[in-house]
């Protein structure tokens, strides 16, 4: 690695990586910024399998040809336990991937009844059973496929209203109660939820402990690259650009503001 700032491209299917993004830029303010969210194809968790990977290494590799990144953050579950093979076979520049968090939860679970909370895509996923058979074998884990919760974080994001019930509604099946025990930890398999904590946390029906992938991502991002300079000057403004131009709203590019992000346009 050079002297220079490094370029970090954070990739996911629409909003849900800036909750990655934020922790990263924390930790190496120095790094100069591309978050890309690809909008077009929003949202992921529904589509074949190989449309999937065709897609994502399609747009990813694309994108590491115009901004030569030397690190690629894939912020998302769906696309990460499918596709990481294929890009870290065509591209040589480091990819950290976003994976359900199933060993902290079984670690930290007192009651190893533990939940994951993810879209149809991870749940089905062969890379998301293997997790639960080598790091959760003690737990009790519940699947659960919230089909609207990704949505719904999208929509809060633009600046419209989720009821609380509907956001019960699609949370609820991951409260398990068994004999005496109850689910006290609960995997965010996808990066959108965290955007829904606050939501989660007022309408759960009992308190649980809600496992972010984030801060774990944002560790990886320092092994790789290193700390940032004592010195660092302020952080350099990134840039944001999604796949599909009509999606953008003024709430959104303000949204994005928030994360020290300004859109790219001409996209």
């Amino acid at each position: 690695m050079s002297g220079n700032p490094p370029t970090i491209l954070v990739f996911d299917s629409g909003v849900g990586g800036l909750t990655v993004l934020a922790p990263i830029r924390a930790a190496r303010p120095d790094a100069k910024y591309i978050y890309v969210g690809d909008t077009a194809c929003f949202p992921y968790g529904e589509l074949p399998e190989q449309t999937l990977i065709e897609r994502v290494t399609s747009v990813i590799t694309e994108m590491a040809e115009r901004f030569q990144p030397d690190l690629i953050v894939i912020a998302c579950h769906t696309a990460s336990t499918l596709v990481l093979p294929e890009l870290r076979a065509t591209l040589s520049i480091p990819i950290i991937g976003t994976v359900p968090a199933i060993k902290p939860a079984a670690e930290q679970s007192k009651s190893k009844l533990i939940s994951v909370l993810a879209t149809q895509g991870t749940v089905k996923r062969d890379y998301t059973a293997s997790l639960i058979r080598d790091f959760a074998g003690e737990c009790d884990v519940t699947l659960v496929s919230a089909r609207l919760l990704a949505g719904q974080a999208e929509a809060v994001l633009r600046g419209e209203t989720v009821d609380d019930a509907a956001i019960l509604q699609e949370i609820v099946p991951a409260f398990v109660a068994k004999a005496d025990q109850k689910t006290d930890c609960i995997v965010l398999a996808c990066t959108h939820y965290p955007l829904l904590l606050a939501a989660f946390q007022r309408v759960a029906p009992w308190p649980v402990t809600w496992i972010d992938p984030a801060p774990a991502i944002a560790r990886r991002v320092v092994h790789l690259l290193g700390e940032a300079k004592a010195d660092t000057a302020t952080p350099h403004q990134g840039l944001v650009l999604l796949t599909d131009e009509a999606s953008w709203t003024k709430a959104l590019e303000s949204a994005f503001r928030e994360y020290g992000l300004v859109r790219l346009n001409g996209t």
